[in-house]
């Protein structure tokens, strides 16, 4: 066995631990800008510590995890970097937020073949803009150079994020009836779900995202519209009015078809009416290009509609107020109605 002339470092594997360094350095003004009272150290340990103080009387966590998808790949070919990270940070928060729960902390795990310190700290910079946008502190993560493992100048993203709500106001669609109303929370566009199908579609339209343009809006800043975080006014509203808010559904991966369903009673379906919101126009684009067909598109895109919010329907009128003055899009879409056996949840 021939040993080397020279001795070898963790550089000569391909791994720089000085710009793994670096990139903390470069990060902590901006998590030092979410931080929470209840965050007890900050980044830069080998684990956070979260107090839940005396805040709460029977408090239960809730966590979720998600990632980007391939998204990513759009954000490579365009070198948009600053906002995929605020879509890492809505998949989690905007999940938790579901069953009630207001988001305490938030982590990343940031993967990548040979660490661009520069495009890190754009990545980073976006996830610290996120967890500002729905009041979560980010407390950690993790950069992680793994040669080999991915094409030069890609990544991987994923997020976890965790959050508390009291026992009694946990929200699990069970006092949901027959008569509510279904409220639909405007989306910001495919957030970040679809991406599979979108570029497909981009490629067999065979358009130039840089110049292609929607309207007045350049398709690019159509299809990398970073996910809309619902936090903060959800939130507000459920301070504002206890016990109104009976469901909640995110609506990500299985679009409106499969996510309303994951809320609603067995006994119980919606009916939903298309014509009651604005669809962006990014999903007449993709419905055309592609010859999707509707109930494909309801299937894997939220078609304009990111949550779905169920109320009595008394309360319907306040609550798209409460909602509107927060700075929401809100429309009443749909019905709860009786589900009859054999037949679709989710009616349109």
């Amino acid at each position: 066995m021939t040993k080397p002339v020279t001795p070898l470092t963790y550089r000569d594997a391909g791994v720089d631990i000085d710009a793994g360094d670096a990139l903390v350095d470069r990060i902590k003004p901006f998590a030092a800008r979410t931080m929470r009272p209840e965050v007890l150290n900050g980044i830069g340990g080998f684990g956070a510590l979260v107090s839940l103080g005396h805040r709460y009387k029977e408090p239960v966590l809730v966590s979720g995890t998600d990632g980007v998808g391939t998204k990513l790949k759009l954000a490579f070919e365009l070198d948009r970097h600053e906002t995929i990270g605020i879509d890492l940070v809505a998949m989690s928060v905007n999940d938790i937020l579901v069953q009630g729960a207001e988001p305490l902390f938030f982590l990343d795990y940031f993967k990548c073949g040979k660490l661009d310190v520069d495009r890190a700290t754009r990545v980073v910079k976006g996830i610290a803009q996120g967890c500002e946008m729905s009041g979560c502190a980010l407390v950690g993560g993790e950069t992680a150079e793994m040669p080999g493992m991915y094409p030069v100048g890609e990544y991987d993203l994923a997020g976890f994020a965790v959050g508390v709500v009291e026992r009694e106001a946990i929200i699990d669609g069970t006092t949901i009836a027959e008569g509510d109303t279904v409220l639909g929370l405007a989306s910001s566009g495919a957030h970040s779900n679809g991406y599979s199908l979108i570029r497909k579609i981009i490629k067999t339209a065979g358009v130039d995202l840089k110049t292609a343009k929607l309207g007045d809006t350049l398709l690019a800043d159509c299809v990398m519209a970073p996910t809309r975080i619902y936090v903060l006014p959800m939130l507000s509203l459920m301070r504002k009015m206890p016990r109104a808010v009976k469901g909640i559904a995110h609506i990500t991966g299985g679009g409106l078809l499969e996510n309303i369903p994951r809320v609603l009673p067995e006994s119980l379906a919606v009916t939903l009416n298309p014509s009651a919101w604005n669809r962006p126009l990014v999903f007449d684009w993709l419905q055309q290009e592609g010859a999707v067909a509707d109930h494909e598109m309801f299937r894997v895109f939220n078609c304009g509609i990111g949550m779905v919010v169920i109320v009595a329907k008394d309360k319907a009128n306040q609550a798209m107020t409460l909602l509107r003055e927060s700075g929401e899009t809100v429309s009443v879409i749909g019905e709860v109605v009786r589900h009859r056996a054999g037949e679709a949840k989710v009616v349109i």
